[in-house]
């Protein structure tokens, strides 16, 4: 018996490792496996992160939207029938070419994108409306819902717009903070739920509508943490004479709505303020690396040119510097920018630079004023002394 049970063991670990080298073998031809198509890929995801290719997809979603808006009145409906019919072909082509396009560029890597996910999942309740009345009929009493579900199609938006990805983190990277002050609110309503139920909601005489049971005290507490009708709250309460009512409802709403709900603003404010800061980084390191890959083009295809022009100074000797130089010329555009890396041309620098020559002209203009003035007073000065001499001589000749 023992034997036979060593020998299953022994079949059983047989078995799994020999499994464990078929999937070992099977990923690794998966991971070594190269596409023939490479070009083709290429071409196709150029396509996909093309401007042109966004703003198609960003239009269609937007125009589907239009036409929904418009598909909610009857008599447009009815009168734009074939219309609608035409949008919706072409919205779900456009939307089932964009998956097919994106899964063929990268079949594995685009199931690791979770907005990729959100766009199978609304691939999917397009499709759901279809299927119900192929199955179910026309009449098929949850066709609305799966109707009314299509207005999830604006989402595909969310994919395209990076302000809203952006958002989307931000309030992802809350969760845990927003579940913390989500539990402490919930447990001060279950509190309050509980002792308002016990002070006001006594079959006798208390207020059974608003606290009859735990439900409806839960319902009546959210009313009072939004501030929304608690003056006809505290008004029923009043007129059945209860005591402790307004102090249950001040420290209620004080502790609900001045402290959690505002605690609650500000933890969504602060994450949402350190994520459009980390954004505007993202932008300026992706602008500064697009700066970069221009410059290195553009210093490439002059030392092209410089290289193929001095190629030619040495196979044809009899050209002279000055015709090398005035084909280097030919080549420039005035369409060219400059790449300048010198400290020189650094904005700080011509700052600094403007500010002192406002500064040498300042001083300049002072110096003149004051030379002016010297020169004004040397001049009445030279005007003075013929007088002088003439009031010297005449004291002279009187004191003869």
């Amino acid at each position: 018996m023992s034997q036979h049970f060593n020998h299953q063991n022994h079949t059983r670990v047989i078995s799994s490792s020999l499994i464990e080298n078929a999937s070992l073998m099977f990923y690794e031809k998966i991971w070594k496996f190269q596409r023939k198509d490479t070009e083709c890929q290429a071409f196709v995801k150029r396509i996909i992160m093309s401007r042109l290719f966004k703003i198609i997809m960003i239009s269609t979603v937007s125009m589907n939207a239009f036409f929904m808006v418009l598909w909610t009145d009857y008599k447009t409906r009815y009168n734009l029938f074939r219309l609608f019919e035409v949008s919706e072909v072409i919205f779900v082509s456009i939307c089932s070419s964009e998956f097919c396009m994106k899964l063929y560029v990268g079949p594995i890597n685009y199931w690791r994108d979770g907005y990729n996910l959100l766009d199978v999942i609304i691939i999917i309740i397009i499709f759901i409306p279809y299927g119900l009345r192929k199955i179910k009929g026309k009449h098929y009493p949850y066709l609305n819902i799966a109707n009314g579900m299509q207005s999830l199609r604006i989402l595909k938006l969310i994919t395209y717009s990076r302000g809203i990805r952006t958002l989307i983190t931000a309030v992802g990277q809350t969760a845990y903070t927003v579940a913390s002050v989500l539990i402490l609110f919930f447990v001060l309503m279950f509190v309050f739920a509980i002792l308002g139920f016990c002070l006001f909601g006594a079959p006798e005489r208390g207020d059974l509508n608003n606290w009859g049971n735990l439900a409806l005290a839960f319902f009546t507490l959210f009313s009072l943490a939004t501030v929304d009708g608690w003056t006809d709250l505290q008004q029923q309460l009043d007129d059945r004479n209860f005591v402790l009512s307004r102090s249950f409802t001040i420290i209620f709403v004080l502790l609900a709505s001045f402290v959690f709900l505002s605690m609650f603003v500000g933890v969504m404010i602060t994450h949402t303020e350190d994520s459009i800061k980390r954004f505007e980084r993202e932008l300026m390191l992706e602008r500064h690396v697009t700066l970069m890959e221009e410059k290195q083009v553009i210093l490439r295809r002059q030392q092209e040119e410089v290289s193929k022009l001095m190629r030619t100074q040495k196979n044809a000797e009899q050209k002279s510097f000055a015709e090398l130089v005035e084909n280097f010329k030919k080549t420039l555009r005035h369409t060219d920018p400059m790449v300048l890396d010198d400290f020189g041309t650094s904005l700080p620098f011509i700052d600094v630079y403007l500010s002192t020559l406002d500064n040498q002209d300042a001083t300049v203009s002072k110096l003149q004023e004051l030379y002016y003035e010297i020169v004004h007073v040397l001049s009445l000065m030279l005007e003075d002394l013929p007088h002088k001499k003439q009031s010297q001589s005449s004291e002279k000749f009187d004191e003869r």
